[in-house]
């Protein structure tokens, strides 16, 4: 039997892909409009969490008309990738990360916080926010297809 089937927990799994796509959209349009109108340079690191970013925000519509509960599959590495770059972020702002390991480049360091909201939510701290919140919905939306068991 074909697993794309509809089960009573399908039409969940559905909002949940579509609140992760909302979510990928925001993150989206957010970080462009720091770029694009508020002129905030991008690091190296910031490009590398874009790159995971936005592909999602085209392949979550795709797999949402008709559903198809395999995006996640597809979209995982990319949510994977994207946390791991954010984390990095993390700790390269907070200092954790030492300066030789750091990919930043001279005109654009990525541990100088330039956008910082109730004195602790800078840009990476967002960004891992997001791709955490994404990672979570995806794990719950494919618990809410798949179903209690597998019968």
């Amino acid at each position: 039997m074909n697993n794309l089937t509809p089960t009573s927990t399908t039409p969940r799994s559905w909002y949940l892909l579509f609140f992760v796509w909302v979510i990928a959209t925001a993150g989206t349009l957010i970080s462009l409009f720091f770029s694009e109108i508020m002129q905030l340079p991008v690091c190296v690191l910031c490009w590398y969490q874009r790159i995971a970013l936005y592909p999602l925000v085209i392949m979550l519509p795709l797999a949402l008309f008709p559903m198809d509960i395999r995006v996640v599959r597809y979209i995982s590495p990319l949510v994977a990738l994207g946390w791991l770059t954010a984390l990095f972020h993390v700790l390269v702002v907070a200092g954790v990360v030492p300066e030789s390991a750091q990919p930043c480049v001279k005109d654009i360091p990525c541990s100088e916080i330039k956008f910082e909201l109730i004195g602790f939510l800078n840009i990476p701290m967002m960004a891992l926010i997001t791709f955490s919140l994404i990672g979570i919905l995806l794990y719950f939306s494919k618990q809410q297809f798949d179903g209690p068991s597998n019968e």
